[in-house]
């Protein structure tokens, strides 16, 4: 299976299945030193594991992981970081009803048309437990990104068509409600909603919206690799993101030039900033030094309990009713999944942005003198 490697100098490498023994990923490239214990992955974990509330699924798993190298004393080595968390409470048999059809809005016909196999317990490899390994990952990223500076944070904007209030904001009110929404009233609101299509046996799609803090300008490359592109392709490739936006993203083809574009000024320190933030802190693929601003649209749960037609691997229409304990609702849980991949795509490109101006090199390597005289002091 081709794919299952992220990052380019900072890498992630996932593995495991829903129903499995258990999930992990391996992170190499992390530069050594750097301060980092189990707890700064637990916490991160917790935030994504099932059962915390009624709109995510029943499966009990605490979700303990399990640091296997890259760690001494307290600090990382420079070597790979491999970390696992085991399945505890698999219920593989809520899947022998359908192991041969085909679930509406799932991955199984595409599956066996690319294997000719399938785990069908829980989905395999393209459950949302795969995300695992990614939230493990993200939080090393972030304590690598916090010792520069930089903050990753994100939230649940929107469920169905309950959006959060910008004049109602209080990023820490995410921590304080079973949705992650940073406006109390709206998740009062969604969490009705939510009731209301639970008791139709229904599910909700939403945004979740992520923005980072303190990221310099300079950060991306201005072509293929562009920083926004690397953050849609992180965010595109969690199951369910059905779609990525970049600061204000498909508002932008509403509006005329004059009113899009960012103005420049000159901050009180000094440096240059911008008037307003349309472009979610990049420009040209390229970080400018405001707060970089992304959001993931992620489609309704595909398993509900409602009677749904669909096929048999022999082709034959059939009806079908999916158990199994699942979320009504995912951006909740993802979130923080979300929060890492962002982290992790960041981090990545921060260390590539290192060999991008010959002065800096130099500095590095080869001392002042040397960088002084490229610049003809």
């Amino acid at each position: 299976m081709a794919g299952s490697t992220w990052g380019t100098l900072f890498t992630m490498t996932t593995w495991g299945e829903s129903h499995g023994e258990g999930l992990g990923v391996v992170v190499d490239g992390c530069p050594a030193g750097l301060d980092l214990c189990r707890e700064d992955i637990q916490k991160y974990l917790d935030r994504r594991k099932p059962g915390q509330s009624r709109f995510a699924t029943k499966r009990q798993e605490g979700d303990q992981v399990e640091i296997l190298s890259g760690i001494f004393e307290g600090r990382t080595t420079g070597t790979p970081i491999s970390m696992v968390v085991r399945n505890t409470d698999q219920r593989s048999h809520d899947y022998d009803a359908v192991k041969d059809l085909y679930r509406p809005g799932h991955a199984d016909y595409t599956f066996d048309a690319k294997y000719g196999f399938r785990d069908y317990r829980g989905g395999g490899r393209s459950s949302g437990r795969e995300t695992i390994g990614r939230v493990a990952a993200g939080a090393v990223a972030a304590k690598f990104l916090e010792s520069l500076g930089i903050r990753v944070a994100a939230y649940t904007k929107s469920i169905g068509h309950i959006e959060i209030d910008p004049d109602r904001f209080d990023m820490e009110e995410r921590f304080r409600n079973r949705l992650c929404m940073p406006d109390a009233q709206a998740a009062l609101e969604a969490e009705a909603y939510l009731d209301e299509l639970m008791a139709r046996k229904d599910s909700a799609g939403g945004v979740v919206e992520c923005v980072i803090d303190g990221l310099p300008a300079g950060i991306g490359e201005p072509v293929f690799e562009k920083l926004d592109a690397r953050l849609a392709h992180a965010l595109m490739s969690v199951g369910a993101v059905k779609g990525v936006e970049i600061g204000d993203g498909f508002g932008a083809a509403f509006r005329v030039g004059s009113v899009n574009n960012d103005g420049f000024l000159k901050a009180k320190d000094g440096s240059v900033a911008k008037r307003s933030n349309h472009a979610g802190g990049i420009l040209g693929g390229i970080s400018d030094g405001s707060q970089v601003v992304v959001r993931a649209a992620f489609k309704p749960t595909p398993s509900i309990s409602q009677v749904q037609r669909t096929v048999d691997r022999q082709g034959q229409e059939v009806e079908a009713v999916i158990k199994g304990r699942h979320d009504p609702v995912i951006p909740p849980r993802a979130v923080v999944v979300v929060e890492a991949m962002a982290a992790f795509t960041a981090a990545d490109v921060l260390l590539w942005s290192m060999t991008s101006r010959l002065d800096r090199i130099l500095e590095f390597f080869g001392g002042n003198d040397h960088s002084d005289r490229l610049q003809g002091k």
